[in-house]
């Protein structure tokens, strides 16, 4: 039997999983007349989240946090992520990657730089003072996270490569390693993972280089040992595990604009106006709250970041 899918239902109307799972909780809750905050974790029976264990030294507050937001449980921060390198399912990449080395660990940056050069994680973090940004992560499949991220500005790691005239962009490459990565094994995606930013928005003091989170080193599955964050765009322009940085004249080639340009542009602001085509970007559900609500125009950024797309068409420039 076929079953065809209504043309007023979206993907992201379908209620999460785990949700789902709850429901026979939830209403036994509220027929006892038990209050059930919106704000209250929810995590899959039995799951537990897998951190680093790790402590990272001394961090201080960054004046660019988000405030007055309640942060999504460290469980769901490390059992329900995108991480194809891992698998497909939301749960696969806490279930797989133990298998990932990150130590020794070096990023190269090259290209349009005066100063090329290798540099170990290690050597990153203790050259930059880490800073707690807390940044609301917002995906593209319309969920979303508050998440303490610990990190350093990316800006300045670019300047001490000294950019040259011809740099425009900068090209992100992760790591690209099947015999860890079991996801890799499968053509699920042009290997290895590759992003992009023009280089105004890589030198943006919100894009940060982050090492961790919740005061611990990075989780494997959260993308360890380095991953860029940028709080105004959808999540898959945040990337992770990252091995590569090249400053290059014209934009490059990403990912998910390969596979489907159709749905996933290079800029990839998160933008309410402008719908994925299999579902709305108009409304996103915070995870550990049961309704949805409003998205915000570049994640809530728009103070901060909306001069960078002065007099740009921003539907056109998705």
């Amino acid at each position: 039997m076929v079953i065809k899918q209504s043309p007023d239902l979206r993907w992201s109307d379908v209620t999460d999983r785990r949700l789902y799972l709850r429901r026979r909780e939830f209403l036994r809750l509220a027929g006892a007349g038990v209050g059930v905050g919106l704000g209250t974790s929810w995590t899959a029976p039995g799951a537990a989240g897998q951190g680093s264990g790790q402590k990272l030294p001394t961090v201080r507050k960054s004046p660019l946090s988000t405030t007055g937001e309640e942060l999504t449980p460290f469980k769901d921060i490390t059992t329900y992520n995108n991480f194809y390198e891992f698998g497909i399912d939301k749960d696969d990449p806490s279930r797989n990657a133990g298998s990932l080395r990150t130590r020794p660990w070096t990023v190269k940056i090259d290209g349009a730089v005066a100063k090329p050069g290798k540099y170990s994680v290690d050597d990153l973090i203790a050259a930059n003072p880490l800073e707690e940004r807390i940044y609301r992560l917002r995906c593209v499949e319309a969920w979303s996270m508050v998440i303490p991220w610990i990190g350093f500005p990316l800006g300045p790691v670019l300047k001490q490569a000294e950019p040259t005239e011809k740099a425009r962009f900068v090209e992100f490459t992760t790591l690209y390693a099947p015999d860890q990565m079991p996801g890799q094994r499968r053509p699920v995606l042009e290997w290895p993972y590759k992003e992009g930013l023009r280089l105004d928005e890589a030198m943006h003091p919100l894009t940060i280089l982050a090492v961790g989170m919740y005061g611990e080193v990075l989780p494997n599955q959260d993308g360890a040992p380095v991953r860029i964050v940028v709080p105004w765009k959808y999540g898959f322009k945040s990337i992770k595990s990252i091995v590569r940085i090249r400053l290059v004249e014209r934009q490059p080639d990403t990912a998910w604009n390969q596979s489907a340009p159709q749905e996933y542009g290079f800029y990839s602001n998160v933008n309410p106006d402008v719908d994925h085509p299999r579902w709305s970007q108009a409304r996103e559900r915070r995870i550990g709250e049961f309704f949805k609500r409003k998205t915000l125009m570049f994640n809530g950024y728009g103070d901060q970041v909306a001069s960078l797309y002065a007099g740009m068409d921003l539907k056109k420039n998705y």
